[in-house]
């Protein structure tokens, strides 16, 4: 029987649009008051937020659930204030003051979102087995699920959830005002699975030239997943992603219904009398590194009668695809089109990314949202 896994899906709408390079000329949002209510319990958090959101980028930081803003179709809860209130000053931290700082002062209010909606829950999708952490709605409005379980100690969690949601919607806010070279879309022709993509195995991808799962479903997811991942992702996550990009990877059991049961790693168990093909995970392999800077694979603390240490091999790779190759290719691709679609730097935007990623300071933001005046 399948096990029914939740994995993350970015739904993304068909149309985008953006404010192109108007002149931003008072707020779009005309119902919203001039000044937040200062005898409400949230006066201050309004105010913070109108200050640095709303004056600044024209930008409507959502945080009370509205039903008329989501899909009745899901069973959703509110996002937590405190929750709500640490993702609004992580995302100015890690989004937006990058850009105002990497790029220019006018690059987010010019394209960027104009709402951002939190949502405490996640959008379960039990007829695929995947959950909605996030939408982005003709290149106007993002929201972002699952708010309620926000960990600002667990930046790989921070990342999964919201950052890498962030940037990968707005890729895709960016792609569709000047689009990107049409040579990305032939890189991995036959290899995406737009019905099964959540199915497939993280390091079969990898070695396919896929950074991710869902890049694998279509092309432009695969570009916006590049770029997110390029971003937040830190140096130790790119090198495993190159490490499966190089592997070959082999089904452990053809007649399984649970794809899931990949392998990269085997070898053959002769005191059985028998070839039996074993397939060991990471965790009982130990990696050694010869003089000559070859990898040799042992079974760590296992020997055979003799008292050997039991090689394991890497998987052929067969799938006829030069993995590292690919990836690299798509990255050069994705920074080439930022500096000559946007004048913008995607190394140095990944290098302050990183750096901030370091170094949060999750009680000095809140100060800002307490000192507010």
């Amino acid at each position: 029987m399948r096990l029914f896994k939740y994995i993350t899906l970015f739904a993304v709408a068909i149309a985008f649009s953006s404010c192109s390079d108007d002149e931003i000329k008072g707020t779009i949002f005309p119902d919203i008051p001039t000044e937040p209510d200062p005898t409400s319990y949230t006066y201050k958090f309004d105010k913070w937020l109108k200050v640095n959101y709303l004056d600044v980028y024209n930008l409507d930081f959502k945080y009370k659930l509205q039903d008329i803003s989501t899909n009745m179709n899901y069973n959703l809860v509110p996002a937590d204030l405190n929750k709500a209130q640490d993702l609004a000053v992580l995302t100015k931290y890690l989004w937006f003051d990058v850009y105002k700082k990497v790029v220019d002062d006018e690059f987010l209010k010019k394209y960027g979102p104009r709402i951002i909606h939190l949502i405490g829950s996640p959008a379960y999708n039990p007829q695929s087995g995947t959950e909605t952490i996030g939408l982005a709605e003709g290149g106007v409005k993002v929201s972002l699920f699952k708010v309620n379980a926000l960990d600002n100690t667990d930046i790989l969690m921070m990342n999964e959830y919201y950052f890498k949601t962030m940037h990968h919607e707005f890729a895709h806010i960016l792609h569709q005002t000047k689009s990107y070279p049409k040579e990305f879309n032939t890189l991995s022709t036959g290899h995406y699975d737009s019905s099964n993509w959540q199915d497939r195995n993280i390091g079969v991808v990898n070695s396919l030239g896929f950074p991710t799962k869902y890049a694998s479903s279509e092309t432009r997811e695969d570009f916006a997943e590049i770029i997110a991942n390029y971003i937040v992702l830190t140096q130790s996550d790119w090198d495993l992603i190159f490490e499966y990009a190089a592997r070959g990877w082999q089904v452990k059991d053809a007649e399984s219904d649970t794809p899931e049961y990949f392998c990269w790693y085997y070898y053959k168990n002769n005191e059985a009398s028998e070839e039996n093909i074993q397939y060991p995970t990471d965790k009982e392999v130990e990696t050694i590194i010869g003089e000559d800077g070859k990898k040799t694979y042992v079974l760590k603390g296992k020997t055979d009668t003799n008292g050997n240490a039991i090689k394991v091999f890497a998987a052929e790779d067969k799938d006829g695809v030069d993995g590292v190759a690919v990836l690299n290719q798509k990255i050069t691709i994705a920074k080439n089109w930022f500096k000559e679609a946007w004048g913008a730097n995607l190394e140095e935007l990944r290098n302050e990314v990183q750096t901030r990623q370091t170094n949060i300071n999750i009680e000095a933001l809140r100060e800002e949202i307490n000192n507010i005046q």
